[in-house]
């Protein structure tokens, strides 16, 4: 790792519109990385840097793992898909090294920069470009999306399964403790091994049937509080694929199992990352505050810093009455 590559912890600033403009070939993107209409606003403010994009997991091709070089995760800011119609995956947005500058600590939020007409200018100019790459129509009419999440595969390169050094700089590069390290990669050896050796299920909860049985629907609401229900409770409501009604229940879900948490969403509409198709989700679905996919538990995807909101069916919750404190987010 380099010297002057940022850090966790490490306090930066947005460039200008016009600095950032300036990295963007014709298509708004910098080493085929998407600079987004969502994140313009965030022009000239200071945030602190959570993570290098050192090894992230792959969602449209094999869920293995790539490396995005020169790029961080700033917080927990993510996408509000205000500039892709509305999607509501709310992914954590990636930031080239070269649209950010380290500046000194500071506990200043920092407003956003500029005002004059310069600066409203260069904002207009680049929302416009960035904008103009978000959607596309095809032959048939039908309406494709381009976003960050899209395009991981042509912005990132792929990790070899066998190489030690993509676990290591997750240490080396800051990104996780070494009590953090030492956790996951002790779990990591030993599914590893379970996996090679075929004594791994192929499917972390295999329902009993080929369909999906009847479930009443709770109709949750944002800030309801509602308890993921147990594993054998879920199982009940899973296909022989693992799944409800077409969605996946997935590894990384488990963990949260008698845990207690606010409904934070429902969700309804998502661009697919494999196809850039809207999704449209007629049944009940929802993100809970807090849940997110740690990279923890993922063979072939340790360490993933993602933090994708897993979508829950009502199902697989029951509502509580009141947060009782024991488990909660």
């Amino acid at each position: 790792m380099r010297a002057d590559q940022l850090r966790r912890g490490d306090i930066v600033e947005v460039r200008s519109a016009a600095e950032i403009l300036a990295t963007l070939d014709e298509r708004g993107a910098l080493d085929a990385m998407p600079f987004m209409p969502e994140m313009v606003g965030f022009c000239g403010r200071r945030f602190s840097v959570d993570r290098r994009t050192e090894k992230v997991c792959d969602t449209i091709k094999d869920l293995n793992s790539r490396r995005i070089a020169d790029c961080v995760y700033l917080e927990d800011l993510r996408c509000d898909g205000s500039g892709h119609d509305g999607c509501q995956a709310e992914c954590r947005l990636y930031w080239k090294e070269a649209w950010l500058k380290r500046v000194a600590a500071t506990t200043d939020p920092g407003p956003a920069a500029g005002g004059d007409d310069a600066d409203h200018e260069a904002r207009r100019a680049l929302l416009e470009l960035v904008t103009r790459g978000t959607r596309a129509e095809t032959p048939e009419g039908d309406v494709r999306y381009r976003c960050q999440a899209t395009e991981l595969l042509a912005a990132s390169e792929p990790l070899s399964l066998t190489d030690p050094r993509p676990y290591l700089r997750e240490y080396t590069s800051g990104n996780v403790s070494i009590r953090t390290f030492t956790r996951v990669m002790s779990r990591a050896t030993v599914t590893e091994v379970r996996r090679k050796l075929g004594r791994l299920p192929a499917l972390p909860v295999q329902g009993p049937a080929a369909r999906s049985p009847e479930t009443p629907r709770l109709d949750l609401r944002p800030g309801e509080w509602v308890r993921v229900k147990s594993r054998a409770e879920i199982r009940e409501t899973l296909t022989d694929k693992g799944m409800n009604r077409g969605l996946w229940f997935d590894v990384e879900m488990l963990a949260f199992c008698g845990q207690t948490f606010r409904v934070r969403r429902r969700i309804e509409r998502f661009v697919h990352d494999r196809d850039g198709k809207m999704i449209e989700l007629p049944s009940d679905c929802v993100t809970l505050e807090g849940a997110v996919c740690s990279g923890e538990w993922s063979t072939q995807r340790w360490f993933c810093p993602r933090a994708i909101y897993p979508y829950w069916r009502e199902c697989w919750l029951e509502r509580v009455p009141a947060h009782n404190g024991s488990g909660a987010h």
